[in-house]
């Protein structure tokens, strides 16, 4: 994660008080943090990892049409 695009926005005394991020700076950190949160729950974690070793799946298409979407 890089720092490029990042402004601070301070107060009247100069103390900053808020940041601005870039969007997809942004997109990252709310995925890691979507991560961390998952995987607080080892049910979860579990899952997650059994997901990654994964190498076969059916197309978005089949997905939706079996829920019905």
């Amino acid at each position: 994660m890089g720092t490029h695009g990042i402004r601070y926005v301070s107060d009247e005394e100069g103390r900053p008080v808020e940041v601005i991020v870039p969007i997809e700076l942004w997109r990252e950190i709310e995925s890691e943090r979507e991560t961390a949160y998952l995987l607080q729950s080892d049910a979860m974690k579990r899952r997650l990892l059994e997901a990654l070793g994964r190498d076969s799946g059916i197309p978005l298409d089949e997905a939706l049409e079996k829920l019905g979407i």
